[in-house]
């Protein structure tokens, strides 16, 4: 039985996320699997991807073939790493004592980078957000000076109109006397 590793589609319309799962290769896209191994969130930033390494790297070693996103998805959470370097400790290159050492600086590099990456995203949303609030206050500053400006232009308008309007009632009750 020739066994893949893929994803199977679930959620709703623009919202997918995909089930990591071992089926055999007949199988229908989301019917019939033998094991589900994680799965594969791409509406986060980043995506969010949960995995049994150690089930995933079994079928792997047992020749289940990955289609080109789960490859990705495994080479990211470092299964093919881990599968070369026990080809190598087999081979005799090295022990497993190095393999694993190996390993662990490869994954310490990678979560450095990922916790990299988040904590450059929360700097760059909180920036962002502190430069539409000072834009906005910015403009509402100039339109409170506009509308003061216009209040003032109106208040002085209505103060000019009374002035002209007295000295026209006077005339108006000098001619009436």
């Amino acid at each position: 039985m020739a066994t893949k590793i893929r994803l199977q589609r679930h959620g709703r319309k623009d919202y997918a996320f995909y089930p990591i799962v071992i089926a055999d290769s007949r199988a229908p896209r989301d019917g019939k699997f033998i094991e589900r191994i994680g799965s594969y969130n791409p509406n986060t930033n980043p995506a969010t991807i949960t995995l049994n390494f150690e089930r995933a790297l079994y079928w792997v070693n047992c020749g289940a073939q990955p289609t080109d996103t789960v490859r990705n998805i495994l080479s990211n959470e470092g299964v093919l790493l881990m599968k070369h370097l026990q080809g190598g400790v087999k081979k005799g290159a090295f022990d497993e004592a190095e393999a694993q050492r190996r390993f662990d600086a490869w994954k310490s590099k990678k979560t450095a980078a990922t916790e990299a990456f988040k904590s450059d995203l929360a700097n760059k949303k909180a920036s962002d957000a502190k430069q539409r609030l000072e834009d906005e206050q910015a403009k509402n500053k100039a339109k409170a000076e506009e509308v003061a400006k216009k209040k003032a232009e109106l208040a002085a308008a209505a103060t000019e109109v009374p002035a002209e309007e007295a000295p026209a009632e006077e005339t108006a009750t000098e001619s009436a006397e």
